[in-house]
């Protein structure tokens, strides 16, 4: 199979390396997404496995598309009756990636797509499936850019960020990929102590519980909540021997114990109810605390928070939020050496207000909102056998 993955330009690294780990060949990078081969059962687990991946697509045809009377002629060849049923319902996503006068528009290589589908249909079965444009069984994708379309078939459905244990009504919810983003920027593997004082619904915590439990991410989606699961080439034998498989590799113990904390307590029970959810609660140790009065939970560890951005949370007046700053440098300076921390905010954040000099800066995006990672080692003596995150010129 050639297959997309699809997900936030910073992050690509990263999945790259997930791909490769979990045994996809012939990788190649693209522009927020990356292009690989993969065997039907590799197919199935990284729907599973994958965690900074936001999305996955089979591609049925890659052709020459310079206009769209060329596109009608290549959808076309596309036996759509054997991709999924006359029943199931469909919609057609377009990318246009060229601008200009001569230049398709999404709505032209979208409305192209589905006439050629549709052609095919009638032709081979003498039925014409229902278009649907809110919730669809398939999610055809035509991307188009250079003289050159990729057709291919949403193959996850919902997105993979959407793990299944999220009731959320945290006022700034951080998804779970990028959860996992930074954690594995961070150099987290489970071996070492982690602890969120500023847990929130509980992302950041539950995404390194699973990451060292070596539990699948989405091992707990419900029954057809991946799209593969409505194609005509769904084996559901080989699907169900991935799941055992994926569930047999998680472990029981953690190495190393995981703790979250928050000031709120209403935010501490949804975190609670989140990992529940996950089946993780227990593997975590929760509870309500001031960071600023916390001590540290070990001698060494990984420190992860998700600091105020200040237009969503924290403090309303840019004098607060720039004193907030400054007493989380304190806190770190103070009471946290021998500790790593990563500290994740917002690009406009009164970050430098920390007044500690970071190893490592990463840029990333939450959604619209442009944001930094930032990686302190926080020494208590000689600044040797240190562990690195993923090394780069991020600055």
């Amino acid at each position: 199979m050639r297959l997309i993955a699809t997900c936030p330009e910073e992050t690509k690294v990263l999945l790259v390396k997930e791909l490769k780990a979990l045994g996809a060949t012939e990788v190649r990078e693209g522009y927020m997404a990356v292009e690989f081969d993969a065997d039907e059962h590799t197919f199935y687990k990284l729907h599973l496995k994958l965690r900074t991946a936001s999305q996955i697509h089979l591609v049925l045809r890659e052709c020459a598309a310079k206009d769209a009377h060329m596109l009608n002629s290549q959808a076309k060849r596309i036996k759509w009756h054997e991709v999924f049923d006359v029943h199931k319902t469909f919609r057609v996503d377009a990318v246009a990636g060229d601008r200009g006068e001569d230049a398709m528009t999404g709505n032209k290589i979208s409305k192209t797509v589905r006439l050629s589908m549709q052609t095919v249909f009638d032709r081979e079965t003498g039925s014409i499936p229902e278009v649907e444009l809110k919730e669809p069984d398939v999610v055809i994708v035509a991307y188009v850019h250079g003289g050159r379309a990729t057709i291919s078939v949403n193959t996850s459905g919902l997105t993979l960020h959407k793990r299944g244990y999220k009731d959320d009504d945290h006022p700034a919810p951080m998804k779970e990929t990028l959860a996992s983003a930074l954690l594995e920027f961070a150099g987290y593997d489970g071996s070492e102590v982690l602890y969120d004082p500023m847990c929130g619904s509980g992302t950041i915590p539950i995404e390194a519980a699973m990451m060292a439990l070596k539990k699948a991410p989405n091992i707990h989606r419900k029954k057809g909540n991946f799209a593969f699961e409505r194609l005509k080439m769904f084996n559901n034998d080989i699907w169900r021997k991935v799941q055992d498989e994926v569930r047999s590799e998680k472990v029981e113990v953690l190495l190393q114990p995981i703790y979250a904390s928050d000031l709120s307590s209403k935010f501490v029970g949804f975190a609670r109810e989140n990992a529940l959810r996950a089946r993780v609660e227990r593997n975590i140790n929760f509870s309500v605390k001031d960071f600023f009065k916390a001590e540290k939970p070990a001698e060494t560890g990984l420190l992860v928070i998700n600091l105020p951005y200040g237009d969503r949370i924290g403090s309303g007046s840019e004098g607060e939020l720039e004193a907030f700053y400054e007493h989380v440098g304190d806190k770190l300076k103070k009471d946290f050496t021998g500790w790593r921390a990563a500290l994740f905010c917002s690009e406009d954040a009164p970050w430098r207000m920390i007044g500690l000099r970071p190893s490592k800066r990463i840029p990333l995006m939450n959604g619209s909102i442009k944001t930094k990672l930032f990686i302190y080692e926080m020494y208590s003596g000689s600044k040797k056998n240190k562990s690195e995150a993923i090394v780069g010129d991020f600055d």
